[in-house]
Formats: C-alpha cells, structure tokens, sequence
C-alpha cells in the first residue's frame, strides 16, 4: 500500500462517515469491519494494512490518512470558535444583569399534548435564571446561538426544538451572528437579537410568561456547575433586574 497514494487527491470522495471510521481506526486496534467505507479509505490511502506475527490483518491510519484528520480537527475548530465565542459573549451578558447562567445543559421537557405528547431533550446555548431566593421570580431564560446560516435554518426546520426551550423557559431568545438572519424569519414566540460588534442589539423583544421550574430541571441545575463569575459580574449579583434578555 503506498503511504503517499493519499497525496493531493487524498480527500475526493471522503466524506463524514469516512472520517468518522478514521477517527474510531485511529483510537482502536484497527480491527477491520471490512466494508465498502474501508475499501475507499484503503483505496484512497488513507489506511494501510498490516499483519502481525500471527497473520492476523489489522488496519493502521497512514501519513496521509493522519493529516486529513488534523485538517479536519482544524476545520470543526473554525467552525465552532465563532460559535463558541458567542455564547462566551452572552452568558457573560446574562451574569452582568444579574443572573445565574448554565451552558451546554442537556434538560428533559415534554412536548406536545395528548396522545402526540413526548419527551424531548432541550439543550439551549446559553440558560440562566434570575439571582433570588423566591422561586415564582426566577425567570428561566434560554438562548439559542447561531453563527451560521445553514444551522439557523436546520432549526427552523424543527419546530420541536423550540417548543421544547419554551416549556423550560419563561423567555426564549434567538442570538444571530450579524448578517445570517432577520428578525422575521424567527417564529414569534422567541426573542430576537443580533451580535454586532459592539454590543448585542434587540431585533425584537422575547414574549415573557410566568413559569415555575419542573423539579427535575431543578436537579439538573444542581447537578450542573453554573459558569464561574468574573469580577464585574460578581459585583452585579443580586442587583435589581433591569431589562431582561
């Protein structure tokens, strides 16, 4: 097998399920499942076969295989650091008007009604309640974060996941990269902002409604570590509660 068959070609024709078998080849022994994925990573040279002293055929990620894995580490970085710095951006916002906030949660909220209710997993950006020991005036809060065009329209696309934050939330706001969206694209039950650079500029005020928590959102609250405080957030903890996102 040539190590440098994957050369300048190395990549035409891979796509997701082949990097994702190169990645579970490279943190494994390499036992071969021997499929049609294989036999185009092998093609490709992006796998090499090997034998060992027993005979025993086991595959190894070669040169070529390892640098699309990096290009490709590189490229999920890109692709989530605007992302990720975002959400940074907003849950410091929310901690600066007083707020407790949470990200990457995973909440449980049940959907629909009747025979067509279900439980669906909510996991919002950024989720935060308000500083205060009076359970009716927490005021849940989700946002949702986009950057990119594409994921604001595959949400759209499922009504199911913002019914989902609506049932955990008293607001729920949609946060857009400037240039991605409009206001009127998004569903009126969500808040619209946009991510300027100069600050976060409200399109459209989120609709606000009395909710009491769910007992289990409570536990997993508990079970989260909240977003640890910088100074000036620390200073605001428990201020009054100006405008809300």
């Amino acid at each position: 097998m040539q190590a440098a068959g994957g050369g300048a070609g190395a990549g035409a024709g891979i796509g997701t399920a082949h990097r994702r078998r190169l990645r579970e080849i490279w943190r494994s022994a390499g036992w071969p499942c021997q499929d049609l994925i294989e036999v185009e990573l092998l093609a490709a040279g992006l796998l090499q076969r090997q034998r060992d002293g027993d005979g025993r055929e086991t595959l190894r990620v070669s040169d070529a295989g390892i640098a699309l894995l990096a290009l490709t580490l590189q490229g999920n970085r890109n692709a989530r650091d605007p992302h990720e710095a975002l959400v940074a951006r907003v849950a410091r916002e929310m901690q600066r008007a007083g707020r407790v906030v949470w990200r990457g949660l995973s909440l449980r909220a049940k959907v629909g009604s009747g025979d067509a209710a279900a439980w669906a997993m909510a996991m919002p950006d950024v989720f935060s309640i308000r500083h205060t020991t009076v359970e009716d005036h927490v005021e849940p809060v989700a946002h949702e974060i986009k950057v990119r065009r594409a994921d604001l329209l595959a949400d759209l696309r499922r009504p199911e996941k913002g019914e989902a934050y609506r049932e955990l939330s008293s607001q729920c706001w949609y946060v857009l990269r400037e240039g991605i969206g409009t206001a009127d694209e998004i569903p009126e039950a969500f808040g619209v902002m946009c991510a300027r650079e100069s600050a976060l500029e409200v399109l459209r005020p989120a609709p606000r409604r009395a909710l009491k928590l769910p007992f289990a959102t409570w536990m997993a609250l508990a079970r989260s570590a909240p977003e640890p405080l910088d100074d000036e957030a620390q200073g605001r903890l428990g201020a009054p509660h100006g405008a809300s996102y």
